[in-house]
């Protein structure tokens, strides 16, 4: 008999729980979860080594609560580090098994969310973005922030700790919306066989990513980048922008702006101090690259 992809969704869950230490807190249940599954883990403070099999569904982890330094590599190559902080996130689609550690600060719970999206249901996203489902594919993304994505999870988490019945209506938009949003920003759209020579590997991209967000403060060094990686600069532009669909310039600019809103939603930091800790001295400047990435300027998003 078939498995059905319910079941395949549900295997694939249990197969991290019983890989990854840490005690479940709630999982979702019911008929308004046909295409995805989410569970609440509470981790343990340090963890060494773990070895974290393959999953076919797109998986996207969330940090609920705590603060950690959470280390990933393949099983041959070298451990990149990433700061995973409240809200947060990983997204992986992971094609072979990988190594992960990590220690997590003592001063609150270190509880995660995972989010495993079926196929029917990312297919189903990409067609009605007019793309071609065989030809997508998540990116691996470590300990990156987007209010967006930050909002929707929060919103799951809420909803499947609830004591109130679920709402089909209201999570399956909710997961529709979602997926929209990865394919959009998070995912390769359209790589063929010649493409993927030119794509950066895994731990590449990883290190490019890892220094631009930890450097949004200082001017956008493509050099750096470029040797950081072991490359030349117009080899290195060109890899980037076949994986990630924009140059490393515009991804750049989109982290600090992705930044900017966090900062401008959890602190309450004057514009002109956020301004600054995105490399922004000119904050009328920051102001019409914010409103240009969001339609809206900083101030009134802090409203919202």
């Amino acid at each position: 008999m078939l498995q059905s992809h319910q079941d395949a969704s549900r295997t694939a869950g249990m197969t991290l729980e019983h890989h990854i230490p840490g005690r479940k807190i709630v999982q979702s249940t019911g008929d308004s979860w046909k295409e995805a599954e989410a569970q609440i883990f509470s981790r343990p403070f340090h963890e060494e080594e773990v070895l974290v099999p393959a999953v076919a569904d797109p998986l996207l982890v969330m940090i609920l609560s705590g603060e950690a330094k959470i280390e990933e590599r393949k099983l041959t190559g070298e451990w990149l580090q990433s700061d995973g902080k409240m809200g947060s996130f990983f997204l992986t689609q992971a094609e072979a098994p990988y190594l992960m550690r990590w220690k997590a600060k003592h001063d609150a719970p270190f509880e995660v969310l995972h989010l495993y999206l079926g196929l029917p249901l990312v297919n189903r996203a990409a067609r009605s973005l007019g793309l071609m489902p065989s030809r997508c594919r998540m990116r691996d993304v470590s300990g990156a922030r987007d209010p967006f994505i930050s909002g929707v999870l929060y919103g799951l988490a809420n909803e499947i700790r609830s004591e109130t019945p679920d709402n089909s209506l209201f999570i399956n938009g909710i997961l529709e919306s979602l997926t929209i949003h990865l394919l959009r920003c998070y995912a390769d759209t359209a790589v063929t066989p010649n493409d993927k020579t030119a794509r950066l590997p895994v731990w590449k991209l990883r290190k490019a990513l890892s220094h631009m967000q930890a450097n949004l403060a200082h001017p956008f060094d493509l050099d750096s980048l470029a040797d950081l990686c072991g490359m030349s600069r117009f080899h290195f532009s060109r890899s980037f922008r076949t994986t990630m669909g924009q140059s490393p310039s515009r991804w750049f600019i989109r982290c600090r702006i992705e930044q900017a809103a966090l900062l401008l939603r959890q602190t309450h930091l004057s514009v002109l101090e956020i301004s600054l800790a995105v490399g922004y001295e000119n904050p009328s400047h920051f102001s019409q690259v914010f409103r240009k990435m969001t339609g809206i300027n900083p101030r009134d998003y802090r409203k919202l």
